[in-house]
């Protein structure tokens, strides 16, 4: 629920004390003690359940996050459509200790002290003793699910458990270990996975958190912790900071851990893909989102981000440029990648029988939008040149928007932020497959993701995927499915990291592609272009512990580096 929706709820339900009357204000009126809260009268909890509905707020949302931008702009995905942007510090090197654009410590904190407060409290209001349980297993997910962004972050940070802190307490408290916080969290969500509502949700409580959403957390943690950033090959040259950022030997056994996750979920026979593509985005409620952050209908993602040549009433900012480094991870409808000779590209004609998800996720030049072609060529409607925020690579973001290529402009849309979907946990099977050595188990997996994005068959049934492919031919490919189908949804920027390829994925060339018009009509040259360079440095694998948190708690190790 949104925070000031909430604010709005409580002071229209204290007002009604205050009517008729006058009386002079000793305490501001929208401090709602925690007497009210807590209500022991309240059978219905009204706002008990307001105080839920707010620890909800602290689930992240990746739309336009960073300061206007996508994370993906700091992975070699995207750029942000204007200039010295806060969110290409990640591909720049000018991260510090001060100057991180998405340090999210603060905001994982605040939220796990709200939850640890419902949790001492709520049990003081008389709801039924069913609701109670499934209020407190969503809240600890929440907490759960803050502490692994924390994890993905930073390594091993504070566990606090239920306590909630008061000023004379001591709270310099040190880190935890890698190991410590993994455990922590596979605890909390195998405790209150039963708890959870279970699948399917009626259409009265869509939104809440189902017994999937714990199974599929505990899923991609583990993922993680088998990955070889953590499982043995962290960076860090400090002892101490190596059980900090990871476990300190490899272990085999924890990629099948990430495989007995991920069946779990899948063993629900509950989730699966959906035929279309495009309707995971804008259908509220399918069976391929597991979990997603909600909002109301709206047009924010194509009014921030469709090509800006479209006047009101469907005026664009176009703020997200993807790059052609994301363009060219894209294979052909036959699943070969365009290098392949075998593929039929064709550099100048380059959007010709591509994966159909490559027009799902980018505009290029002459899709089709709001009854026109989209002109990203040299002084085209949506590439005009001069000094208008306009694409820096030749594209635009498609991704996440409703079907708008025969409207005149655009309608409210469900635009909710997937946090969990199944197509992720079928590649995160597959992962663990390959590195457990089931390389044909994984090639299986991988098909079905391939199979609904309207990859060909083929003569064979591979789906592009050659015979006899070897474990290390499929982890890249396997990557690289992750990349294009989890496209500006957060998970390149941390996959690049886990997967400890980030020193060569985020280090060189970030290009666009550069198209002028001939003198045939509808006829246009191609050529890709440098726009940018990346600059990564290892130090960059974990994020640096904010300066502030490290000044205040001298028990605070920060990471290597910074």
């Amino acid at each position: 629920m949104n925070k000031k929706l909430y604010t709005s709820l409580l002071l229209l339900v204290l007002s009604m004390s205050w009517t008729g009357c006058e009386r002079v204000e000793t305490e501001p009126r929208d401090w709602i003690k925690e007497d009210l809260v807590w209500d022991e009268k309240d059978k219905n909890a009204t706002l008990a359940v307001f105080f839920l509905n707010d620890i909800y707020n602290y689930l992240p949302t990746g739309f336009n996050r960073i300061g206007g931008d996508f994370l993906d702009a700091g992975a070699g995905d995207a750029l942000p459509s204007r200039t010295n942007r806060a969110v290409e510090y990640y591909t720049n090197g000018i991260i510090s200790v001060l100057n991180n654009p998405d340090p999210y410590w603060g905001n994982s904190y605040a939220g796990i002290r709200r939850v640890n407060i419902f949790l001492a409290n709520i049990d003081k209001v008389p709801a039924t003793p069913a609701s109670i349980v499934t209020w407190k297993a969503e809240a600890r997910f929440i907490r759960a699910y803050l502490y692994f962004e924390l994890l993905k972050r930073y390594g091993g940070v504070p566990l606090i458990a239920d306590k909630v802190f008061t000023i004379e307490d001591d709270l310099a408290l040190p880190r935890n270990t890698f190991e410590e916080c993994v455990n922590y969290i596979v605890s909390e969500c195998d405790a209150i996975k039963g708890n959870l509502l279970p699948e399917p949700i009626s259409d009265n409580q869509w939104g809440k958190i189902p017994r999937g959403a714990a199974i599929a957390l505990k899923s991609r943690l583990l993922l993680y912790a088998a990955s070889p950033l953590f499982n043995g090959g962290g960076v860090s040259t400090n002892a101490n900071l190596k059980t900090l950022n990871g476990y300190a030997t490899y272990d085999a056994a924890r990629w099948q851990k990430a495989l007995d996750a991920n069946n779990e979920l899948i063993n629900l026979n509950y989730y699966t893909l959906q035929a279309s593509y495009n309707n995971i985005f804008t259908v509220k409620k399918n069976t391929e989102i597991i979990l997603a952050k909600q909002g109301s209908n709206n047009t924010s993602i194509e009014s921030l981000n469709a090509p800006i040549g479209y006047g009101s009433p469907a005026a664009s900012q176009g703020l997200t440029s993807p790059t052609q480094n994301l363009v060219d991870a894209f294979p052909m409808n036959n699943g070969l990648e365009i290098s392949n000779p075998l593929s039929g590209y064709a550099p100048q004609n380059p959007y010709k029988d591509r994966d159909p998800r490559l027009a799902s996720t980018v505009f290029f030049n002459g899709q089709t939008w709001l009854r026109r072609a989209v002109e990203t060529f040299e002084g085209g409607k949506d590439k005009p040149g001069g000094n208008i925020v306009q694409t820096r690579t030749g594209y635009y973001l498609r991704k996440f928007m409703a079907d708008f290529s025969n409207n005149t402009t655009y309608t409210n849309q469900s635009h909710n932020f997937p946090l969990f979907r199944y197509a992720e946990i079928i590649l995160n099977a597959a992962e663990a497959l390959n590195e457990l050595d089931k390389t044909e188990d994984a090639v299986k997996r991988v098909i079905e993701v391939r199979k609904r994005a309207g990859i060909k068959a083929g003569t064979d049934s591979r789906y592009g995927i050659k015979a006899n492919i070897s474990k290390d031919e499929l982890r890249t490919l396997i990557q690289n499915e992750r990349r294009i189908e989890l496209a500006f949804e957060e998970h390149r920027f941390w996959d690049l990291r886990r997967w400890k390829i980030a020193e060569t994925a985020l280090s060189g060339a970030i290009m666009g592609m550069r198209i002028t018009a001939t003198q045939t009509a509808g006829v246009f040259n191609y050529s890709p272009v440098q726009i940018s360079n990346m600059v990564f440095t290892k130090r960059l694998y974990y994020m640096p512990l904010p300066y502030d948190e490290t000044l205040k708690n001298p028990n605070l190790i920060q990471n290597e580096g910074w």
